[in-house]
């Protein structure tokens, strides 16, 4: 495995970035696995990371914020729940796609298909162009009703009640997003499936720790049928030992680096 530093000597870091933009040049179908780390250069915190949201503390009630931000919590108390849902939201709120989430939205037209699976709730990959997106935890700007099931869309947050009661019903409304102790939308897993039944040429994974089964999943999957696997992210996670190659570097640094490698200047051009 390669395994680049930002410090590490320029050749070294200039070496994987020339391997990685080969292995991206020659793919006809690539798979993008995203998490938080990707929209931290768009002023987004990460949750989990060093520094992130939630790292390492305890909510106003004395909650670990996998059972504040809980679909029991969001059943018995979704004023709780709500008020952390908002805190992300309010957090994403007048965020634009940086440079990593333009150049992802750039190579699907390009290439035969290129995939997203995200576990960002924040819609950016979205804002950026990509139509290919599965967006496996949800997104905060769908609402539906708890009691009716009644739907709604929303650009943010600002100015609802929160939490936001149903226009039909009365009833308390909710995001679609995928609380902790909740199944996974199946749609989603079933688009997932299908991409990688239909196989992929390469499994990249940027700005995520890839704590849950099904995100480290397709790296291990493309591992194990001997496909290459990047990892962009500049800490250890739990697919480091396996990729191909990892830059340790942010997402807005790497994504750049490796498009000017796959679209060199002609000389001529000059």
């Amino acid at each position: 495995m390669t395994s680049v530093q930002l410090q590490a000597p320029s050749p070294v870091l200039a070496q994987t970035l020339d391997a990685v933009a080969a292995i991206l040049a020659r793919a006809q179908r690539i798979l993008f696995v995203t998490g938080a780390g990707i929209s931290v250069d768009s002023g987004l915190p990460t949750y989990r990371g060093i520094g992130g949201l939630y790292h390492d503390r305890l909510t106003e009630e004395g909650l670990s914020i996998e059972e504040a931000l809980s679909g029991e919590m969001m059943a018995t108390r979704p004023d709780i729940a709500w008020r952390y849902i908002a805190q992300i939201e309010e957090r994403c709120r007048g965020a634009q796609p940086n440079a990593a989430h333009r150049l992802i939205a750039a190579l699907e037209q390009e290439k035969p298909l290129v995939c997203v699976l995200t576990q960002n709730v924040d819609g950016l990959h979205r804002a950026a162009g990509s139509r290919n997106v599965i967006e496996i935890h949800g997104t905060v700007h769908r609402l539906h009703c708890m009691a009716c099931h009644h739907g709604r869309k929303v650009p943010d947050y600002a100015g609802l009640q929160i939490p936001p009661e149903c226009p039909q019903c009365g009833g308390i409304m909710r995001p679609e997003v995928v609380l902790f102790g909740e199944a996974l939308p199946e749609r989603a897993l079933e688009r997932l499936e299908s991409v990688l039944d239909q196989g992929v040429d390469v499994v990249v994974s940027i700005g995520t720790t890839s704590v849950f089964p099904y995100i480290a999943g397709p790296v291990v999957w493309a591992a194990r049928q001997g496909l290459p696997t990047v990892e962009i992210n500049p800490g250890e996670t739990t697919v480091s030992g396996i990729v191909d190659h990892h830059l340790r570097m942010c997402a807005a640094e790497a994504l750049p680096e490796l498009w000017l490698r796959m679209h060199p200047r002609d000389p001529a051009e000059d």
